[in-house]
């Protein structure tokens, strides 16, 4: 009899235990289809030349990290940067092939690594979003071309002479 209430005991433990977990998880399931439909929409904006959607997608204090070493700029900085492109309609078209969301402890935080398709062909975007009032906004995007490792000394040859003078100059910092 005793054996049978120690069984009992620990059968409800443990059927206790393994509800928390999956209601954790539920929570941020939902967290991830929020994300991902807000990085889409941000992808649709760009595509659609949308300045203000585009742009009420990032927090007011982000950062935008592009594929060139010299591009990085906060959310005001970027604005101007991309106000001719959206202007004249020429802007990019990202779509995502493939997302991952991850998420702090507290859940008031998350940061992604994608894979899209883009007129660079395979490009990787990354960042961090956080809730803010209600919303999912980008803190950081980070967008960075992807280079197959068979090819990679080839693009390095490439990009020697542009990016050898910016490697001095940096260091002269």
């Amino acid at each position: 009899m005793k054996k049978n209430k120690i069984l009992l005991i620990l059968t409800f433990i443990l059927f206790a235990l393994s509800f928390t977990p999956l209601s954790a998880q539920a929570k941020f399931d939902k967290e991830k289809i929020e994300i991902s439909k807000m990085l889409d929409g941000f992808n649709i904006a760009a595509a659609k030349a949308d300045y203000t959607a585009y742009f009420n997608y990032f927090a007011d204090e982000s950062t935008f990290i592009g594929t060139d070493a010299t591009e990085i700029w906060d959310k005001k900085a970027f604005m101007v940067w991309a106000k001719p492109y959206f202007d004249k309609k020429r802007t990019w078209n990202f779509t995502s092939l493939k997302r991952n969301i991850y998420f702090s402890k507290d859940g008031k935080l998350a940061w992604f690594d994608e894979l899209l398709d883009t007129q660079m062909k395979i490009c990787r975007g990354s960042g961090v979003v956080e809730k803010i009032g209600g919303q999912w906004k980008v803190k950081q995007y980070v967008l960075s071309v992807t280079v197959p490792n068979d090819v990679v000394d080839k693009v390095v040859v490439e990009k020697t002479p542009i990016e050898d003078a910016l490697i001095q100059q940096l260091k002269a910092k």
